[in-house]
């Protein structure tokens, strides 16, 4: 099985009444949650499971502005200054180092494929810059291969997946937000066209205000309550090594490999552009939605019939609130890994990087990305219910941009005036007839 139904916590209780119940506990979730509390907004964030299970823990942990959809730029620079304060923000070492991050070509004429998005980010006065042929080895120390140049970002970075939902949790609980883990949300009630009531598995929380950032699962939630958020899956895998001596710094991919240093001297390790994608029902639905982003991104997707095609053809399409969910059967979703990409990706990167011979895997761990048409999140207000929030979508970069996401979020949610322009993430843009834009980026 895929999904892990383990409670625990159970004996937790629900507050009563709040200003703001956040449903989901990754680290757009936890970010939201701690930005809300302190600014002194009660706030109650409710996790079916246990924070950042899912794809939140499982993920690169690249902290990258390089390569992003240009519209998210504006954000990705905001969060990079928040995460530089995120330690002390939270009281703790989250992980995140500088330490740059390049991204490699066989051949000098490949670059081409950069020149549109390097244009059109000049305005933003990135550091990003390109790496001739003879300068790029210096990224790929021991590299047997001769590349033809890059990109490199020296300011661009990581932090650890593993430890950071969790410590911005606990940041966000010192500051007063109460946390409430094995506790799926069902739904929510209204009062004149208002949010009203959030219903738990664990009881009703009065609150005027609900924001969904339950990654792959909001689109089955925002269904159920009449809202459309088109949203597909793709299949995110990569595997952890134990140290590695002299091992290439910071983060890199390129044909056929893609690397993350760690903290504690081993690395993360995959293939660049290589994703399985299940067939399942909203493959359908929403087919229409994704047709520019099947133009741009077909080729790195394996399209695949297997179990979770069978999984979500039998999951419920609605339910009632004082009867068990599906986020209450399914608490954790850990799917198993693509192993014949992961296979490729050891033999690549053992004949790339000669320090990576001998090589010792931990463990091979794999996470579902919630895609949105465009590749660009949805962080807005749902016109529709007034008090509903949306902040999922993220397309597998939601980790770097997820403090900026939490910031702008809470500033919706309040009326302040907002870090950047938040025209570009609006929910409705999927269903008041704007042309969806997926960017070509090519990384």
């Amino acid at each position: 099985m895929n999904a892990q139904t383990m409670i625990v916590n159970d004996f937790d209780v629900v507050p009563s009444e709040t200003e703001v119940v956040i449903v989901g506990g990754g680290i757009v979730g936890v970010s939201t949650a701690l930005f809300l509390a302190k600014k002194g907004v009660p706030v109650v964030l409710c996790e079916k499971g246990s924070l950042g299970e899912e794809q939140s823990s499982r993920n690169w942990g690249w902290v990258r502005k390089m390569g992003r959809d240009p519209r998210e730029v504006p954000l990705m620079k905001h969060s990079m200054d928040l995460w530089g304060g995120m330690a002390e923000m939270v009281g703790a070492d989250v992980g995140f180092r500088v330490r740059g991050i390049t991204y490699f070509v066989d051949h000098e004429k490949d670059l081409v494929r950069y020149e549109a998005w390097m244009k059109e980010v000049e305005q933003f006065e990135l550091d990003t810059r390109w790496v001739g042929k003879d300068e790029i080895g210096t990224f790929a120390p021991g590299a047997t291969r001769s590349f033809g140049g890059g990109l490199h970002t020296a300011s661009d970075g990581f932090a650890e997946p593993h430890i950071a939902t969790t410590l911005i949790g606990n940041g966000a609980r010192k500051l007063g937000a109460k946390i409430v883990e094995a506790c799926a949300v069902r739904g929510f009630e209204t009062e004149g066209g208002r949010v009203s009531e959030v219903v738990t598995e664990k009881g009703r929380i009065r609150c005027k205000h609900v924001v969904l950032a339950g990654g792959i699962w909001s689109s089955l939630f925002a269904r159920s309550v009449d809202v459309k958020m088109p949203q597909l899956k793709m299949l995110s895998q990569t595997m952890r090594t134990r140290p590695v001596k002299d091992g290439p710094r910071g983060c890199g991919s390129g044909p056929g490999f893609g690397f993350r240093e760690r903290l504690d001297g081993g690395y993360n390790v995959g293939m660049r552009s290589a994703h399985p994608v299940d067939i399942v029902p909203d493959s359908f639905r929403y087919l229409k939605d994704y047709i520019p982003a099947l133009k741009n991104e077909w080729r790195a997707m394996k399209f695949r019939v297997g179990r979770r095609t069978l999984q979500e053809s039998a999951m419920e399409k609605g339910w009632r609130l004082d009867g068990r969910s599906p986020f209450e059967k399914y608490r954790i979703m850990r799917p198993e890994p693509g192993h014949k990409i992961l296979d490729q990706a050891t033999i690549n990167i053992k004949k790339l990087f000669p320090q990576f011979k001998d090589m010792v895997v931990n463990e091979r761990v794999s996470a579902w990305i919630d895609v949105s048409p465009d590749a660009i999140p949805v962080i807005s207000a749902v016109d529709a219910i007034p008090g509903f929030y949306i902040s999922t979508g993220y397309s597998g970069h939601g980790f770097g941009i997820a403090p900026g996401a939490g910031q702008l979020m809470s500033e919706l949610i309040l009326g302040e005036t907002p870090v950047v322009d938040p025209a570009p993430f609006r929910h409705s843009r999927f269903i008041d007839g704007s042309r969806i834009v997926h960017w070509p980026i090519g990384f």
